[in-house]
């Protein structure tokens, strides 16, 4: 239950600041009141169990205590961190217009202001045809500290706008409704939801998802505009707590498609768009185990499921007929081929697929007559499929980009194979691709696996261990951590740095198999993986332990806190943004938000066999009497996805814990949570402030 403390209680605290001139005190000390925590006939001590008090003054004051040391210890990198705001902003074009996509007779982009921090969503007839301003987000934004546009949703005859707002960066959105036509916003406003919705064919029927107390999305309403929201009726609730249910509409507009997921099992059902009160009807009853994901074209749904096939296939079956028994396959699995994602159009259907940690795509026929992968120069690189709304459309759009190449669109000709580029981000300044080179090294673990890198850095950089080395990693979910562009990063390659992003398991950059050696059990490889990533750059001459920085967010935030308590020695410092890090605690607690959800990720520690394994590895769990590398940990107090008192407990536990006086600095966003400042300027900021800390502390 949430406590709230009387002000008198903080008057130890506020002496203290006031005999310290107003300013922080050094390396401030959280109060310890210790919690039993009983699981398994196995007690944990948490002395800082009272920090996850969000509405507790003292929790605010601590927090801002931490906030005000951090700007103590960082004072003398402002002008540092100034000059590094102003080399990243310098290097983007403030006023900018994204590749216009086609899309029910309209040309939908979004464009950028000079000086403004959001965007203003913008349609046309054609190229030629006058601009119709749909949303200025920036005139939304006034008066909020933060503020994000969940998407936009154009209704089917093209004269309504919906979309999600969210001023708390929690994540729960409110639906709002724009009549296009006389720019007047209708009085229907739905709160608590995941931001999305799908229109009916009838351009008053629209469904929606809301959320349960721990932010899961779980139920779908079906709301008629102009009536109340609290007669709207429900559709279908999700009661196992460990799946989400989202709505969407189907690429053809035909379907209302309801989707259940978790981890590992998908359920699929869909709605008639021209009879938006009809009941769902199931695609195929979900399967533990077994995922599928439905696109119809014609008649038949056409099907990417990991059915007897780890790395997924693509199957075929009559919608009328859907269920698992009628399927056929179209492409077969194949053990060395992680089939991601299928885009179809009139004409041919386009795989995008990975191999050896290297995306591709793929365009074939549906007679299967004709069947080409794009071709691109580069040794290390990502591509993938971009926006394409329409089916008949003749040409693919995908994206390309590498460490060295800015984010590219190109369109290609399905049929000739002729390929436009229509724009590549501009990078200001003396930028040129030319003066930079990436490179694609494996890394051997313990267990013989090779382990895929790719490296960035400035040409003349030497590779001989005296430059300073930064080593990214992520490895959880299945999610790729691809050699991406990143203009800002050009102010650590300038400076002489060599930037490494570790595909270590837990990720699906090798195939499905790939992410489950790194999960459950398994997860001990993701930080084994990281580590012996790190000794590979060394042996082979690349780096040295004392300039090597480790950086992660999120469950990258849990891997480089593992990590720091396993082998602190072999990094000079560590960034933890916004960490998961106290796994056992939230895990066990099925009121915070993924929980449940994620029991098929990390495991259940309800189940002893798990907890013991959890064990092991939370980093929270793991502090110890140590020497540890200068460490900056980021968090945001209204944060959905990893709560803030992890990174604050952690912190706190590492400051009476560690033997060393390296630098331990907490920084929270007290208006922001997971991803963030939500305009695209602040987020300099907050990358200036990292690099700045990283380069102090390597000087």
């Amino acid at each position: 239950m949430i406590r709230k403390l009387h002000l008198l209680k903080l008057l130890p605290l506020l002496l203290l600041l006031a005999a310290c001139g107003g300013k922080a005190p050094e390396a401030p000390l959280a109060k310890q009141i210790d919690k039993a925590l009983i699981i398994h006939d196995q007690t944990r001590i948490d002395p800082y169990y009272w920090l996850n008090e969000r509405e507790n003054p003292e929790v605010i004051a601590y927090l801002k205590a931490e906030n005000a040391y951090t700007e103590k210890m960082m004072k003398d990198t402002r002008k540092l961190q100034k000059k590094l705001y102003e080399e990243m902003l310098g290097r983007i074009r403030q006023e900018d217009v994204s590749v216009p996509y086609r899309m029910n007779g309209y040309l939908y982009y979004e464009r950028y202001e000079k000086g403004r921090e959001y965007p203003v969503y913008c349609r046309k007839t054609d190229e030629n045809a006058p601009e119709e301003i749909l949303l200025d987000v920036n005139v939304l934004a006034e008066g909020y500290a933060y503020y994000q546009v969940s998407g936009l949703y154009v209704s089917p005859d093209n004269k309504l706008l919906a979309f999600g707002e969210d001023t708390l960066s929690r994540r729960q959105y409110t639906l709002r409704f724009l009549d296009l036509k006389s720019g007047e916003f209708l009085p229907d406003r739905i709160p608590n939801t995941p931001g999305g919705l799908a229109w009916a064919n009838d351009n008053k029927t629209v469904f929606y998802n809301t959320k349960d107390e721990t932010l899961r999305p779980y139920r779908t309403w079906r709301h008629v505009l102009g009536t109340a929201v609290e007669n709207d009726e429900l559709v279908y609730e999700e009661k196992e707590n460990t799946y989400y249910h989202e709505v969407y509409r189907s690429r053809s507009g035909r379907y209302i498609m309801l989707t259940s997921q978790s981890t590992l099992t998908t359920e699929y059902q869909f709605i008639d768009a021209d009879m938006p009160r009809t009941d769902p009807r199931m695609v195929q009853k979900r399967v533990r185990g077994m995922e599928y994901h439905p696109v119809d074209v014609g008649s038949v749904f056409y099907i990417l499921t990991n059915y007897r096939a780890k790395n997924y296939k693509l199957v075929a079956a009559a919608i009328n007929a859907a269920e698992r028994k009628n399927w056929k396959d179209i492409v077969p699995h194949r053990e060395d081929v992680l089939l991601e994602r299928v885009e179809f159009f009139k004409d041919r259907y386009v795989l995008q697929e990975r191999s050896q940690a290297q995306p591709r795509l793929r365009i074939l026929s549906y007679d299967g007559k004709d069947d080409t992968y794009i071709r691109f120069d580069e040794e290390v690189y990502d591509v993938f499929i971009g926006v394409n709304r329409e089916f008949h459309a003749r040409e693919l759009r995908f994206v390309y980009e590498s460490m060295t190449t800015p984010a590219s669109t190109y369109d290609q000709d399905l049929i000739s194979g002729e390929r436009v580029l229509r724009k590549q981000r501009e990078v200001l300044g003396d930028f040129d691709p030319a003066d930079y080179e990436t490179k694609r090294l494996w890394a051997d673990a313990r267990d013989g696996v090779k382990i895929p890198l790719s490296l960035v850095c400035r040409k003349g950089t030497a590779l001989d261990g005296s430059a300073p080395l930064v080593l990214y990693g992520y490895g959880s979910y299945g999610i790729n951590m691809d050699p991406y562009f990143s203009s800002v990063r050009l102010s650590l390659l300038d400076r002489g740095f060599i930037y490494v992003i570790a595909h270590i398991r837990g990720g699906q950059e090798m195939g499905r198999y790939w992410y489950e050696d790194g999960k459950l059990l398994k997860k001990m490889n993701s930080f084994t993986d990281f580590i012996d990533c790190a000794d590979y750059l060394v042996k082979i001459n690349y780096a040295r332990y004392d300039k090597m920085v480790a950086v992660g967010g999120s469950a990258g935030g849990l891997l480089v806190g593992a990590v720091a308590n396993m082998a602190p020695e072999k990094f000079a410092a560590i960034v933890a943004q916004v960490p998961f890090v106290d796994v056992l605690t939230t895990m066990l607690d099925e009121s915070i938000p993924l929980t449940t959800s994620e029991y098929d990720e990390w495991g259940n520690p309800n189940n002893k066999e798990y907890y013991d394994y959890m064990l092991q590895y939370s980093p929270y769990d793991n502090v110890k009497a140590q020497h540890y590398p200068h460490m900056l940990v980021t968090t945001g107090l209204h944060d959905s996805q990893v709560q803030y008192w992890e990174p604050a407990k952690w912190t706190a536990k590492l400051r009476r814990t560690k033997l060393d006086d390296k630098l331990l600095l907490l920084k929270t966003e007290m208006d922001y949570g997971h991803g963030g400042a939500s305009g695209r300027f602040q987020v300099y900021k907050e990358i200036a402030f990292e690099y700045a800390f990283i380069l102090k502390v390597l000087q």
